[in-house]
């Protein structure tokens, strides 16, 4: 690709889906469509850091679409192998304190940010082809890729000051589920809790004082949502998912057999 997913989020608002399914079709329709990303999922999914994930992050090659892997939680091999098999970058959930986020990024970056494990025998160092070089191999993979940690817990906002301080943050993604999961209230993807609300507000005004951007679901996948989520801050964009626009031809194929009558 001509441009990294860094390059594109410095240049405003991007736009990516979920990917739920082990099919690559859907990535590339989504590059067909000129989406920035796609939010491939290992962590609710059957699909492991394996043959799948594989063939998902080279279809995004292919379509020239970023692929953003959320892995299954703070495994140290989970990411290194995501970002080893060529994904621009890695989400990771259910992080609640500074100390993991600081195992995230000792996992995800080489030295001297981070402790990174490394092999030339890889797709992310072009399998050690001509011209490599491991000075240039390190420096250019700090560089591209992305780390987002997911605000999805009452205890992510307990200790947001010391989290978002950890170094080598590029975005965070809020999960309004799990947040509201957490603390018991009643899932709503709209933000019509104000708590909820609140909580992401607070996400976008203190990881906009450390350049950090913000990764919003946006429900329903519409202009006017999306157009509410950037005012008020909302940098990178979700506009559903290969299974929710499936079960919308769904809905529309039985509105219309009702209408018929069949």
């Amino acid at each position: 690709m001509k441009d990294t997913l860094k390059q594109r989020m410095a240049r405003g608002t991007t736009y990516g889906m979920n990917i739920y399914g082990t099919a690559s079709m859907p990535i590339e329709v989504a590059g067909n469509w000129g989406l920035d990303f796609v939010f491939i999922d290992a962590e609710h999914t059957s699909l492991g850091i394996d043959r799948d994930m594989e063939k998902l992050i080279l279809a995004a090659h292919y379509a020239k679409v970023h692929s953003l892997v959320r892995v299954r939680g703070t495994l140290d091999w989970d990411i290194r192998k995501a970002l080893e098999m060529g994904a621009s970058g890695v989400i990771i959930p259910q992080v609640h304190n500074a100390e993991q986020m600081r195992s995230i990024i000792r996992s995800s970056k080489f030295p001297p940010v981070g402790r990174r494990g490394g092999d030339s025998s890889v797709r992310s160092a072009q399998y050690a082809g001509p011209n490599f070089d491991w000075s240039t191999y390190i420096q250019t993979e700090n560089e591209r890729t992305v780390i987002v940690p997911m605000a999805e817990s009452y205890e992510f906002f307990d200790n947001i000051d010391a989290i978002l301080d950890v170094e080598g943050i590029d975005a965070v993604h809020f999960g309004p589920a799990d947040y509201s999961l957490s603390r018991h209230l009643p899932v709503d993807y709209r933000l019509g809790n104000p708590e909820v609300l609140s909580r992401l507000q607070l996400l976008i005004e203190k990881c906009h004082a450390r350049g950090i951007q913000v990764m919003v679901p946006c429900f329903p996948a519409d202009g006017e949502t999306a157009r509410r989520l950037i005012e008020m801050g909302s940098d990178m964009l979700l506009m559903g998912s290969d299974l929710s626009w499936l079960n919308q031809a769904g809905q529309r194929i039985s509105a219309i057999r009702r209408e018929i009558g069949q």
